[in-house]
């Protein structure tokens, strides 16, 4: 019984001893600290701030690249552009207009749209008017109703033959060239214009070429 009371009062003491100087407390911990040290968070978190530095310097870089290839395109594209200017295609203002049996007595409309021109018919003759108001350029309007010519810009009117009677509009529309070809159909010139200009004495209606006798 004396020696189970000294080992146990050993045991005792030496417990209580490892207890006061925190051996029991420490060894487990120590290991955990091992694992997770605190001298290697710092490695951990320069590392990676690296990285995230790393991956915006390259989005900076490709946002400039980006930018200096873009405006060197347009500029590229800016100077092809003088390689390739811009043109107005206007119709032909030469062009056939048919036979004069196409046509019906009075004013035709069939090529108003396409070459800006009215086709005039009377028994015998033919010419072409010119559909654009000598007042300011406008397209008048043909009023069938009434048999004249009336500009829907400025009030200018005109009777069935192009010669102005009312409005601003200071002298007849103009009359086109026209020939008769060898198989018979009408070729028509607008490049070719026929004027009536009576203050200034001009009067190019009944020259060749300004009406034709059918």
């Amino acid at each position: 019984m004396g020696a189970g009371k000294f080992v146990y009062a050993y045991f005792l003491h030496s417990f209580f001893s490892r207890l006061s100087t925190g051996d029991l407390m420490t060894e487990p911990s120590e290991q955990g600290a091992q694992a997770v040290s605190p001298q290697q968070k710092p490695e951990i978190s320069e590392t990676q701030k690296g990285k995230n530095q790393e991956a915006i310097n390259r989005g900076r870089r490709r946002l400039v690249l980006a930018c200096v290839f873009g405006y060197l395109g347009v500029n590229f594209l800016m100077v092809l552009r003088y390689f390739f200017p811009r043109t107005l295609f206007q119709p032909n203002t030469q062009f056939n207009i048919g036979y004069p049996s196409d046509f019906d007595i009075g004013v035709n409309q069939q090529f108003l749209q396409s070459h800006r021109v009215w086709v005039r018919k009377d028994p015998g003759q033919l010419f072409v008017i010119h559909a654009k108001c000598t007042h300011l350029g406008c397209t008048p309007d043909w009023e069938p109703t009434q048999h004249i010519f009336h500009c829907p810009c400025h009030g200018s009117e005109y009777d069935i033959d192009g010669i102005n009677f009312a409005g601003p509009a200071p002298r007849p529309m103009d009359r086109c060239w026209i020939s008769k070809q060898a198989d018979g159909t009408i070729l028509c010139n607008k490049a070719m214009l026929f004027l009536d200009e009576p203050y200034a004495g001009i009067d190019q209606f009944n020259e060749p070429h300004a009406i034709l006798t059918i």
